[in-house]
């Protein structure tokens, strides 16, 4: 395996110590798939073993039905990879770092890789795939696969076991809603973040409640139960301290993290806390209502069926107050044929089920012309 010249040798520095204490010649490493879902808070990876053995089942068609995907080898976390909360150096070096932890964990070495497909949250246009595509070209071999995409491009495949259609509504911190056709075209809705209004996010719910405790302190709004709730969590006495806290440290995961508070106010039956979570169910609703319309994955009557796949915390309410039923509700009276899916594997195994379905298409592929 060739050296690459990016700084962070040590990373991978356990790679020489395993291939020393496996140096049999018959020792041969398992093919695996690396999956990355990187966000605003944290960043996962999970390495899947890859083994595609030719039948004649599995190679009648191009198109067939493939197989059960495989389970996962190892799965890593570490913090934020959103190049524009963090900046490229440190998202670089925490994507990198989460790489050679599943690896490591899985017994394997870049040597091993096959594919990797990497989905985080910044990935808006084709320059930062460019970019980002050039540095993995530096840290694997020639051979691996490599496929750069949104995160929410990984949420959807987690609810659609890796195949690219329908629509995906993610609401944690921040919210983006994403939609494939099966014939490839894509369209997004918000996800610009929160200074150009990730409104129905997690930071924009809990936002709204702050600026609804300052106003209702200066007497430009309603009196709200947020105040003491929200003061009471924050070790706060007054207001006027939330000032100091906000922008302390404004992060976006630490404002999204009182958004339990407003649903408790909201389910005590607080006015102002209710309409903060109608104008955000509104919001989510209607980010995916514009991709569904301009994808046509409703069909011309309106009443096609499509996988709707709900990930993040703000949609996944264990309370009376279900922010995610909510909002399937408002959707579904318009577009009725909206099947909501709640993913049983999270983002970053998603991913590596996209590359997983690319190469075991493309070695069946290889089969039928062989």
């Amino acid at each position: 395996m060739r050296k690459r010249p990016y700084r962070n040798g040590e990373i991978w520095d356990f790679e020489a110590e395993m291939e020393l204490n496996n140096n049999d010649s018959r020792y041969r490493q398992q093919a695996v798939i690396l999956g990355l879902d990187g966000g605003t808070t944290s960043t996962v990876c999970v390495c899947i073993p890859f083994n595609y053995t030719c039948t004649d089942n599995n190679v009648n068609s191009e198109d067939g039905p493939l197989p059960e995907p495989p389970s996962v080898l190892a799965r890593a976390v570490a913090g934020c990879s959103n190049h524009n909360s963090v900046g490229e150096t440190a998202a670089r070096e925490t994507l990198e770092r989460v790489m050679a932890e599943a690896l490591l964990r899985s017994g394997s070495t870049r040597s091993a890789v096959l594919a990797v497909c990497l989905a985080v949250s910044g990935v808006n246009h084709p320059t930062d795939e460019y970019r980002i595509l050039s540095w993995l070209r530096q840290i694997f071999p020639s051979h691996v696969r490599l496929f750069v995409q949104n995160d929410s491009v990984a949420a959807l495949a987690s609810g659609t076991m890796g195949k690219l259609h329908g629509c995906v509504l993610i609401a944690g911190t921040g919210t983006i809603a994403y939609g494939y056709t099966e014939d490839g075209r894509k369209a997004r809705a918000a996800g610009a973040g929160p200074v150009l209004g990730d409104w129905g996010s997690g930071y924009g719910i809990a936002a709204q409640a702050l600026t609804a405790i300052v106003r209702a302190h200066d007497g430009r709004g309603p009196h709200t139960a947020l105040t003491n709730c929200i003061l009471h969590a924050l070790d706060l006495s007054s207001p006027d301290e939330l000032i100091g806290w906000t922008y302390e440290d404004p992060s976006w995961a630490r404002i999204a993290a009182l958004v339990p508070y407003v649903v408790s106010c909201a389910e005590a039956g607080d006015q102002v806390a209710n309409r903060i979570l109608l104008d955000a169910v509104q919001e989510l609703a209607s980010s995916v209502k514009a991709v569904v319309r301009r994808l046509g994955l409703c069909g011309e009557d309106g009443t096609d069926h499509f996988p709707l796949v709900m990930v993040g915390g703000v949609l996944e309410a264990n309370k009376r107050w279900d922010i995610g039923k909510e909002v399937i509700n408002c959707i579904s009276k318009d577009f009725p044929g909206a099947v909501p899916i709640h993913p049983k594997v999270e983002p970053a195994v998603g991913a590596a089920l996209l590359a997983w379905n690319f190469l075991m298409r493309q070695s069946r592929k290889d089969a039928i012309r062989s």
